[in-house]
């Protein structure tokens, strides 16, 4: 079954130039394009894509605010996953949009290989999307952000593996490192992982980064 993809930017040749990649992927179908936010909260609704490839600097409603509407549950459909277009001259946007739910981000002059790889990453949910790149800007502005949380008791749920477990997710490893790194198989810590996740309400990976920072447990630094 291929991955639903919108694709929202105000360049109509970028539009173009992405929707053409993906197109030519066997697993990936473009539903649609739209030039602002209100006009790609309008074909969510209508198209009810699986994956959104958002710019941050649009007309109308930029896409850090349509990002924070789409990714809230409404009851009315599936929520999708929203991958924003940087560029390094905006990095001023990228913690605002980590905490509108946006699920990583994209170079926007990435080559096709990546731009597709981008879109089946998030699809899937289970792994950061450019982790060199998602990592290093979090760490960089979540010092500046307001803290969310002021304390750690929204792991007080958690069993002791599972905290040893979150923390890993936080620093950006994978199923197969988490099971290296405590000694358990793959599939064990992907099973850990998916209950933290469920306990913590996280959308995915990137908002364990996220959360993690945010409430101190993983610093700029911290070491492997």
């Amino acid at each position: 079954m291929s991955i639903r993809v919108l694709v929202v930017d105000d360049q109509p040749m970028y539009r173009l130039g992405v929707s053409a990649i993906l197109n030519a992927q066997a697993d990936i179908t473009v539903v649609g394009e739209a030039a602002d936010g209100l006009d790609a909260l309008a074909r969510c609704r209508a198209l009810q894509p699986d994956v959104v490839l958002m710019d941050v600097r649009m007309p109308n409603l930029n896409g850090i605010e349509a990002t924070k509407q789409l990714t809230q549950p409404t009851g009315g459909g599936a929520v999708p996953k929203v991958i924003m277009l940087t560029t390094f001259d905006i990095d001023d946007y990228i913690y605002d949009a980590l905490r509108a739910g946006a699920s990583g981000f994209l170079l926007k002059d990435s080559g096709p290989e990546e731009i597709a790889g981008a879109v089946r990453t998030v699809a899937a949910g289970d792994a950061l999307l450019a982790p060199s790149v998602t990592r290093r800007l979090i760490e960089t502005f979540v010092d500046n952000a307001p803290s969310r949380l002021g304390s750690t008791t929204v792991f007080n749920d958690l069993t002791e593996r599972e905290r040893e477990v979150f923390m890993l997710v936080a620093r950006g490893y994978s199923n197969s490192e988490i099971g290296r790194e405590l000694f358990i198989a793959e599939q064990t810590a992907k099973t850990h992982v998916s209950r933290v996740m469920g306990k913590l309400q996280l959308r995915d990976r990137v908002h364990a980064v996220v959360l993690g920072y945010e409430t101190g447990l993983v610093r700029p630094g911290t070491p492997e």
